[in-house]
């Protein structure tokens, strides 16, 4: 007798249904902002099922569907302003829904909530099968740590960019530019699959770096664990051609030398390739006006000159990008700037004269 497949596996709908209302909640908390207490939650809420993930990118995904379908988009939000306000509901067969304050729904949520009901349970539980995508970019002074719906997280550097799609059966980033740091969550029946140009890293759980210069070179540092490492165009990522890369080793690959490297990485070497995850930045003889921009990028508490002729200012040092208001001591301490603290999200700077 074979074992049964997938499609032969009944999921009772109103499992489905209590699910996605949950699924629902925790996007809406997301979007109002989590506290750390309530991050962890979601977190280990995602990890507590494999259907969690699937729901939260399925509903992501319809999100993203609908914004290409504005008149589809008009019926459901009329369709909605007919309907009675509807209270979240949980199901006893799945875990309890997040406890939070009442208040409508996101109208983004309302098309998702929606969709889902037309599409109906099947078509909900098939449509987790398919790929969600989604893009984080950053500038040339960005940074942006994105949270993925299974866990991990990507760390971006400063003019990267990724774009992420999940699948019932495989994890996969393209890193199209930059550089980016990976903390994968565990799940042996998912690879996680990062492609960088024509070189393939496969990790299931693990941490690593990966950056892609324009010039073509490839540099893979593990931080944890292990990954494999292969090359689209002739290996697969399982054959014994693929190179294993553990924790505290470095591959490199050059454009003019297309066979990677693999050697051990020194932990001062270590400190140095991921100092720009820290925050730590040099700058040498850059306009404040940079300074400060990339500043902007890691700080809810935002730096904003209200002289002009500040914004020339030249400034050289290394500094903690995360650390808003120790740079802003610093520049008070040379006796040429003057802060005010407004609004608890705001610092403006003039000049002391």
């Amino acid at each position: 007798m074979n074992p049964p497949t997938s499609a032969d596996i009944k999921i009772p709908p109103q499992a489905i249904a209590a699910i996605e209302d949950n699924a629902i909640m925790w996007l809406t908390e997301r979007d109002d902002g989590f506290t750390p207490v309530r991050e962890r939650e979601y977190i280990q809420w995602l990890s507590a099922d494999p259907r969690h993930a699937a729901s939260v990118i399925r509903l992501e995904q319809t999100l993203n569907l609908l914004g290409k379908l504005p008149q589809f988009r008009v019926e459901l939000n009329t369709e909605f302003d007919r309907m009675p306000p509807v209270v979240p509901f949980c199901s006893p067969l799945d875990s309890p829904a997040p406890i939070r304050k009442a208040h409508r729904w996101p109208q983004a949520l309302v098309w998702i909530a929606a969709a889902a009901l037309a599409l109906g349970t099947h078509t909900a539980w098939r449509l987790w099968q398919h790929s969600a995508e989604a893009r984080y970019s950053t500038t040339v002074a960005g940074y942006e740590l994105a949270r993925l719906a299974d866990g991990s997280t990507i760390e971006l550097n400063e003019a990267s960019a990724v774009v992420v799609q999940f699948s019932g059966g495989e994890r996969r980033v393209k890193l199209e530019t930059g550089e980016a740091h990976f903390a994968v969550t565990h799940d042996a029946t998912r690879p996680f699959v990062v492609i960088a140009g024509d070189i393939s890293v496969r990790a299931v759980g693990t941490a690593f770096n990966v950056r892609h210069t324009p010039e073509g070179e490839i540099e893979v540092i593990v931080t944890e664990g292990k990954v494999r490492v292969g090359d689209n165009r002739t290996a697969s990522l399982f054959a014994p051609t693929a190179q294993l890369v553990a924790a505290g080793e470095r591959l490199v690959r050059l454009k003019q030398t297309p066979q990677p490297v693999v050697k051990k990485i020194t932990p001062t070497a270590l400190r140095d390739s991921l100092a720009w995850q820290s925050g730590l930045v040099k700058f040498a003889d850059a306009p404040l006006v940079d300074v400060i921009a990339s500043f902007n990028t890691r700080n809810e508490i935002q730096l904003v000159i209200a002289d002009a002729n500040l914004a020339s200012l030249h400034i050289g040092g290394t500094f903690n990008l995360k650390e808003a208001e120790a740079f802003v001591r610093l520049l008070e301490h040379g006796g040429e700037i003057r802060s005010e603290k407004r609004n608890g999200t705001e610092i403006i700077l003039r000049s002391a004269h």
